[in-house]
């Protein structure tokens, strides 16, 4: 699929980009327009699972709901206290309502370009392109894959753990006091294990030549292409007209840096 082959340096570029844009906007219409564009982007562009697009879309929903309805609650007096909007059987300020759904929207406008990225980016050629292209220093660069990729190594050593206690006849958890009191018992045979492992990462590292020198060639290198460019170009028509759009519909309004 079309997103899934982009440069991921120039996919983050963009998203940053767009991020900032939408940071200017204080409209919900701006916002609405834009991340429903966004969503049919990713569908259209990448292979993503509607279902776990969903579950990650969820969490992003409800801080969306409370921002809403916290902006609502503890918004400054109207300057047309008269001019109100029903939503869920409550009589609410049009004013404090078009506030509170500008920056809910624009919560989920950044969440749809977040879950883009991630549905569409693999995590170690974003690592590889952010060395080549955006000159990342190695060290820091493949320090953070090497935690990355020991994450699910750290879940497979605390089930370990886990199986070796109970084998020696601990019991097992039940109250939140006895949780907290395993995962204590946990913390230290879980550090040692990351520590080891650590230090054998850094051997191999070594041993194989690493030293952490910018001049150095890649099994895969990533360079960027027209098709590449074509995705910054088509996400910033897309804000464009999404802007227009709601100028038409007289609902633009810059940030002014007051709620």
């Amino acid at each position: 699929m079309f997103l899934h082959h982009l440069n991921p340096s120039i996919k983050a570029l963009t998203i940053v980009l767009l991020v900032l844009l939408l940071a200017l906007i204080f409209d919900p219409i701006t916002p609405l327009i834009f991340m429903i564009c966004t969503i049919a982007v990713t569908f259209i562009g990448g292979k993503v699972e509607w279902k776990r697009y969903l579950l990650y879309f969820l969490p992003f929903t409800v801080l969306a709901f409370g921002m809403l309805w916290t902006t609502i609650v503890f918004a400054d007096a109207p300057e047309n206290p008269n001019d109100i909007v029903t939503f869920l059987g409550l009589d609410i300020p049009k004013e404090s309502f078009l506030n509170g759904m500008a920056l809910s929207l624009r919560v989920l406008s950044v969440a749809s370009l977040s879950l883009l990225f991630i549905f569409t980016t693999n995590i170690v050629d974003f690592i590889l392109s952010l060395i080549q292209q955006l000159k990342l220093p190695p060290k820091i660069a493949y320090g953070v894959l090497a935690g990355y990729r020991f994450l699910p190594m750290m879940k497979d050593e605390l089930k370990i753990i886990n199986s070796a206690h109970r084998i020696r006849g601990v019991n097992q958890a039940r109250t939140l006091k006895e949780k907290v009191s395993q995962y204590k018992r946990f913390a230290i045979p879980l550090l040692a294990s990351a520590i080891r492992k650590a230090e054998r990462t850094a051997m191999a590292m070594e041993s194989k030549g690493f030293t952490g020198n910018k001049q150095r060639t890649f099994y895969r290198s990533f360079n960027t292409s027209t098709s590449d460019w074509l995705f910054p170009l088509i996400m910033l028509v897309v804000f464009t007209s999404a802007v227009l759009l709601s100028v038409k519909l007289g609902y633009f309004k810059w940030y002014d840096g007051v709620l």
